[in-house]
């Protein structure tokens, strides 16, 4: 069961409009290594997980993936809320705002919607936690990349932040994947399936 708490884990106070920011940030709203992607990864692939401790960090971590896709859900919306058509024409945000206005809808940068397709859950735990810190490297970098493409200082102070904590989560899932082998045999890396142990 989850509790929700109505603030934000880090605030976000953007003062400037800009959709061409808007449109980059999207991507890790509902892009390929997004935090909805992300949420949804680490709570599927908790039923499965054998160990209590691993199932804990998926289910503390996936939590905290909600709340930073609330997170870039609010930039999003607070760089687009007071757009003039001006803005909306030469800014190239006219494509996205004829299909969704000025909503969050998950979505890549590059227009392609979200899909349940840019993630995995195998029910392998070695699998599974080695997926789980490529995303978390990848949804790093895809914040690096925002970065390098922003100029707004209020943009930038919770990017930052949301960056470090893809630094952590990769941290932790390490730490996991080092306890999750700690508990298997080591020659026999396939948890569900012991033929392969040779």
């Amino acid at each position: 069961m989850f509790v929700y708490e109505k603030k934000l884990q880090y605030p976000v106070k953007i003062k400037n409009s800009n959709p061409k920011l808007a449109a980059v940030i999207i991507s890790q709203y509902g892009g390929p290594d997004g935090e909805l992607g992300a949420s949804l990864r680490y709570l599927s692939q908790r039923y499965s997980m054998p160990y209590a401790e691993l199932k804990g960090l998926l289910t503390d971590i996936g939590t905290e993936e909600l709340g930073h896709l609330e997170m870039v859900g609010t930039i999003v919306h607070q760089l687009t809320r007071n757009l003039s058509e001006e803005q909306i024409r030469t800014a190239g945000f006219d494509t996205y705002f004829v299909d969704h206005t000025v909503g969050v809808y998950p979505q890549f940068a590059s227009g392609y919607p979200w899909s349940a397709s840019t993630m995995q859950v195998t029910g392998d735990v070695i699998g599974d936690l080695t997926e789980d810190l490529a995303a978390e490297q990848k949804a790093r970098v895809t914040y690096d990349n925002i970065l390098r493409l922003s100029d707004d200082p209020d943009v930038n102070d919770a990017i930052k932040f949301l960056r470090a904590r893809e630094i952590v989560h990769f941290q932790r899932f390490g730490e996991g994947l080092r306890l999750a082998k700690d508990k298997m045999d080591e020659k026999n890396v396939y948890y569900v399936n012991p033929a392969f142990d040779r």
